[in-house]
This record gives C-alpha cells, sequence and structure tokens, in this order.
C-alpha cells in the first residue's frame, strides 16, 4: 500500500474543503428566491381588483377631480384617497418627515415615490375589508409611480381622466387660493405644479391605452359627471 506523505495529504484535505465549501454556497444560493419571495409578498394589500375596482382619478391640479370623486361616492360608495389630502394629514402630525413634506410641496415639487405609496397602501389595508371599491385621487403622477402601485398593491381597474388647458386649471387654482389660503395654492407654485404635472402625464398616460378614458373636464359638472357614469356603471354591473 502507497503512503501517502504530507503534502499529498494536505491537497486532498483541502480539496474535499473547497467541495463542501462549493456544494454549501450552492445550496443557500437556491434557497435565497424562496425566501425573498416570502418577504415580498408579506405586507401586500389585501385587495382583489377583479372584485373591488381600483379607479385612479388623473387630471392636472383644479381639473375638478375631488368634485366628481364626491359625485361618484354619493352613488356608488366607493372609497376616495386623496393623495394630496394624505400628504396634508402627514403634514399636520408634525412629524421631522412632515417638515419635509411641507417644505417639498411649497415648493411645487413631486414628493418621493416610495412615501406616497406607503401612504395609499397604509389606507387601503385599513379600508380593504369595507370598500366597494377604491378611487385613488391624483395618483399616479408619474410613469415609475404607475408601476410600483401595481407591484405592491393591485392592478388598476381603469383610469379616468379629466383634460383642461393650463389656462382654465391656473384661473381655477387662483380662485381656489382666495378663499381657502393653502399654501399649496400660491400663484408661483401653481405654475410650478402645472409644468411639473405636464412634464410627467404624457408618459404616465401612454403606459395605459387600454384602461385610460379621457373625459373633458372643461364641461358642466353634470355634463363631465354623465360621462363618468358610462364607465363605471359597467363595473358595478359586473
Amino acid at each position: 500500500m502507497k503512503t501517502l506523505n504530507i503534502e499529498e495529504t494536505f491537497v486532498k484535505c483541502r480539496c474535499s474543503y473547497v467541495f463542501v465549501f462549493i456544494l454549501v454556497t450552492w445550496l443557500k444560493l437556491n434557497s435565497v428566491p424562496r425566501e425573498r419571495n416570502v418577504i415580498f409578498n408579506i405586507g401586500k394589500a389585501p385587495i382583489d381588483s377583479s372584485k373591488t375596482p381600483i379607479v385612479w382619478i388623473l387630471g392636472g391640479p383644479g381639473s375638478g377631480k375631488g368634485t366628481q370623486c364626491d359625485k361618484i361616492i354619493a352613488k356608488y360608495g366607493f372609497t376616495h384617497l386623496s393623495t394630496g389630502d394624505l400628504l396634508r394629514a402627514e403634514v399636520k402630525s408634525g412629524s421631522e418627515r412632515a417638515k419635509s413634506l411641507a417644505a417639498i410641496m411649497e415648493r411645487g415639487e413631486l414628493v418621493p415615490n416610495d412615501l406616497v405609496l406607503d401612504l395609499l397602501k397604509e389606507a387601503m389595508i385599513a379600508k380593504a375589508g369595507e370598500a366597494k371599491g377604491f378611487l385613488i385621487d391624483g395618483y399616479p403622477r408619474e410613469k415609475s409611480q404607475g408601476i410600483a402601485f401595481e407591484k405592491a398593491i393591485a392592478p388598476v381597474t381603469v383610469i379616468i381622466y379629466f383634460e383642461a388647458s393650463s389656462e382654465t386649471l391656473t384661473k381655477r387654482l387662483l380662485g381656489r387660493a382666495a378663499s381657502s389660503g393653502r399654501a399649496d395654492d400660491n400663484e408661483e407654485t401653481i405654475k410650478l405644479r402645472l409644468k411639473t404635472f405636464l412634464d410627467n402625464n404624457d408618459q404616465v398616460l401612454a403606459q395605459y391605452p387600454d384602461k385610460l378614458k379621457r373625459i373633458n373636464a372643461e364641461d358642466t359638472v353634470d355634463s363631465i359627471f354623465s360621462q363618468v357614469e358610462k364607465i363605471l356603471d359597467p363595473l358595478v354591473a359586473k
């Protein structure tokens, strides 16, 4: 029988160790996707948009989205979630995050996507058990927000876009500023808000051609709502 010298023994031991190390590493790497999937699914909003419609209400600031949402709530009983209202409520909370939000809104800039999505998700989860449908007012405002929403919450059912000219929107917002005194409704900020909206809006709409419904928001309130009814009646009749 051949006797192994010290060097040969060392080489064989080292090769065995390397083999075991590679095997253990391979097993760990192949277990990661399952673990990641479990983590990703934790906290996902328990909403089935095929049973509970999710409607994105889009349009420039001052396009009358809130007024139409009130009429939709009265007829269909949907839950209205305005990103603007959620953000202002957060600002009033007085937290450190609230101070940063206040500064961003006063400059007319977009709030970070992940923060807006968190606020929406929390609000939708809180209402999931009782909601007949969700009206998401003013969201998404850019392409990445729509993608993130559908991944984290659920697919959108239909998108209603209220179209109005910049001149009409500016006139409406200045009138609202005179009576409300809102910090984000002064003339300089209005111009910034409209520019930000228009720069991002086309990309958002182009992403959902099959789900997009356009409505002329310069018509009368009742005429606008009659167009809304034609879109929503088939959804609730299912």
